[in-house]
């Protein structure tokens, strides 16, 4: 949640936990019958079986060390010199400790055609004025927006674990975009690729990225992961 920020903006960070999720996307204007957060317990095959689906994006928070900022960096340069789809919604995050909030942002904007949105809500509004803008535009105009600012800070409370300013761990969104995986993560220059995958296949290639990040640090066991099923 801690983030390299352009704005003197900071929130105090979202806690992982789906039944707070959930109550800031419904109040939001995701339709309760329509999607819901839910705790993946582990990322063997026997407990991802356990994850209600059919799953339409994951989160995934997971610790900011040394070598995940200098991976950034590099992926960064990459990044730059690619050309990305525009049907991938994807903003930056200019606001401190707001990943929570960009994380679900990323996983709704990439899957409005799956889910429903009470028309006039802050979620069918927002995306309705930030579609045809750059990732810093659309950055700035959440910087901009009280009512998100103080539905965040109404989720923060809502928390069990009194919430910090001093977080060292990080939010992302995983989806899948016409066939490929992609990786969301407003601290970074774009969207990353991780290849093709499928509605079907998601929360499992999802895993397969999920377990490198794990892989690269293994001294700590900070990382927690949820997904955003379709209620059925």
């Amino acid at each position: 949640m801690a983030t390299e920020s352009s704005s003197a903006k900071r929130w105090l960070p979202l806690e992982a936990n789906p039944e707070v999720m959930n109550q800031f996307l419904w109040g939001l204007g995701l339709e309760p019958d329509a999607a819901e957060c839910n705790d993946v317990f582990g990322l063997d095959d026997e407990l991802l079986e356990m994850v209600p689906k059919p799953v339409l994006a994951v989160l995934f928070l997971y610790p900011i060390t040394k070598k995940s900022e200098e991976e950034r960096i590099e992926q960064d340069k990459e990044i730059k010199e690619k050309v990305h789809s525009d049907k991938v919604y994807f903003m930056k995050q200019t606001v401190g400790n707001a990943c929570g909030t960009i994380g679900l942002l990323h996983a709704i904007g990439n899957i409005t055609s799956e889910i429903k949105l009470s028309e006039g809500s802050f979620l069918d509004k927002f995306f309705k004025s930030t579609a045809n803008m750059t990732p810093m535009e659309r950055a700035r105009f959440l910087e901009n927006d009280s009512q998100i600012e103080d539905a965040h800070s109404v989720a923060v409370t809502a928390g069990e674990t009194p919430a910090t300013d001093d977080a060292d761990t990080h939010f992302i969104c995983l989806v899948c975009v016409d066939g490929e995986l992609y990786e969301l993560d407003g601290r970074k220059a774009g969207p990353i690729s991780h290849g093709a995958s499928s509605p079907a296949t998601l929360l499992k290639d999802a895993t397969k990225v999920m377990k490198k990040f794990i892989d690269k640090n293994p001294d700590t066991l900070n990382f927690n992961v949820m997904a955003i099923s379709k209620r059925t």
